[in-house]
């Protein structure tokens, strides 16, 4: 294992992540954090320089469909089921005076 990690940046994350953990829990802490970092390290001695950068595997494309109006103004329509309409609006009870 060539990285170490510190008790320092143990209590560090501890804090940052709002846990409380034992000194046991710190020990395993540091050891997952160790093999996650030699882990890493194994990753960047990889050859990517023939690798496209990407920020997907797969390739992804816009799903969204265009934002076109399907409705008009059907104002005299909706207001048609409201029980009294002033001005081209509903009429509501007063909330407060």
């Amino acid at each position: 294992m060539a990285n170490v990690i510190s008790d320092e940046t143990m209590e560090y994350v501890g804090i940052l992540a709002k846990l409380e953990l034992s000194s046991e829990e710190k020990e395993r802490a540091k050891e997952d954090m160790a093999k996650m970092l030699d882990y890493i390290d194994t990753l960047n001695e990889l050859d990517t320089s023939g690798v496209e950068p990407m920020s997907h595997v797969f390739p992804v494309h816009n799903v969204f469909r265009e934002d076109v109006v399907t409705n008009g103004d059907e104002r005299e329509e909706i207001l048609a089921n409201a029980p009294e309409a002033k001005e081209g609006a509903f009429v509501v009870p007063k909330t407060f005076d």
